[in-house]
This record gives C-alpha cells, sequence and structure tokens, in this order.
C-alpha cells in the first residue's frame, strides 16, 4: 500500500482570484523565548485543497459538518484531460470510473455544464479538479448543478506526477458547523 499526499501546501497554494492570502501568526514561538509554539491561521475555507458542500451556493444547502463522509473516501478514478470537460467527454470516460473522479488537467481543465449534468445524472459522489475552481465559465451553474444533486467537489488538488487510474481516496472535511467548505488534507491510496 502508498499512500500519496495530494493536498496543496496552504501557504503556496494557488488562490481564487479576489481571495485573500492565508497568514498566520505566532502567538508563542520558541524561538522568541516561550516554552512553546502556538500559531492562529486566518484564511478563507476555500484555501489550498478544498472540499465544497451545498452550503456553498444554497442558503438551506447540507453544510459541510452534515455531508456524508463516505463519499469522501473511497474507491476513486483518476483522469487526465486538458480544456473543458464535455458531456460527450463524460459519457465517454464514465464506463471506466468509479463514483468519485479526479481530473488532472495540469490546473487547465474545467467542467462545463454539460459535463456537469451527466456527473449528476450518472449520480457521482465526488468530482475533483487540480484548479482553484471546478468550472471558470458557466461557474455558478457548474456548482448549483453539482451540488444540488448531491455530487461534492474537490478543487485545488495536486495531481502531479499522479498516473490515471483506480485508486482510493480520502478527502475528509473539519467538521466546521454550518459552513459551505472546508479545507482537507487529501490523499490517494494505492496497492
Amino acid at each position: 500500500m502508498k499512500i500519496i499526499d495530494i493536498s496543496r501546501e496552504v501557504f503556496t497554494a494557488p488562490i481564487y482570484d479576489g481571495d485573500p492570502p492565508p497568514k498566520f501568526k505566532w502567538l508563542q514561538n520558541i524561538r522568541a523565548g516561550s516554552d512553546y509554539n502556538l500559531s492562529v491561521t486566518a484564511m478563507t475555507n476555500h484555501t489550498g485543497t478544498h472540499l465544497e458542500a451545498p452550503r456553498h451556493y444554497f442558503k438551506g444547502g447540507e453544510a459541510i459538518d452534515e455531508c456524508n463522509l463516505e463519499k469522501c473516501y473511497g474507491a476513486c478514478t483518476v483522469v487526465t484531460l486538458e480544456g473543458i470537460l464535455t458531456g460527450e467527454d463524460m459519457d465517454n470516460l464514465l464506463p471506466y470510473c468509479k463514483k468519485r473522479v479526479l481530473i488532472h488537467g495540469n490546473g487547465n481543465a474545467t467542467v462545463s455544464l454539460s459535463a456537469a449534468r451527466v456527473m449528476t445524472d450518472n449520480n457521482l459522489y465526488l468530482v475533483g479538479i487540480d484548479s482553484v475552481t471546478i468550472a471558470y465559465d458557466d461557474e455558478e451553474r457548474v456548482h448549483r448543478e453539482l451540488l444540488s444533486n448531491g455530487t461534492l467537489i474537490l478543487e485545488n488538488v495536486c495531481l502531479d506526477g499522479i498516473r490515471d487510474g483506480d485508486y482510493i481516496l480520502s478527502a475528509l472535511p473539519l467538521k466546521m458547523g454550518g459552513l459551505e467548505a472546508s479545507p482537507v488534507r487529501a490523499v490517494l491510496i494505492s496497492k
């Protein structure tokens, strides 16, 4: 068994345009004479590798602490595709995919609305991407399509050097009551 970290380092990860960069501050620091280290971090819940719940786009939507954790752990397929993933692309890929799909596009892939509809029609549990957002064109409608139909969104994963194929994915969110998203430590497990 091999565990492969596919999380981005929080303080150096690409951030969504307009989001504030993450920051930290030492409250106690051994280098400054304290007996221990203690820090505080400030960032959006969409910083680095993160999971989005329906609450991200829906007032009464399921919050991140209410998500079915079984969707965040289990059989997963990594596929490489650059550019815009279409519904036709997804129809061709789905026979070879598990219920969790990670799209490796070197930060340049996005999901179209038609692809999102195919994903939800086929009851995908989770879709992940190595871009800072699942979609740039029609971003809101793609998010709404996936999240309103129970497909969780994992964004900003690091798939550098990961081969296409099947793995076990673990991308469990922090238990942050009532919030729309959470950073995760995402890993792939291979045999």
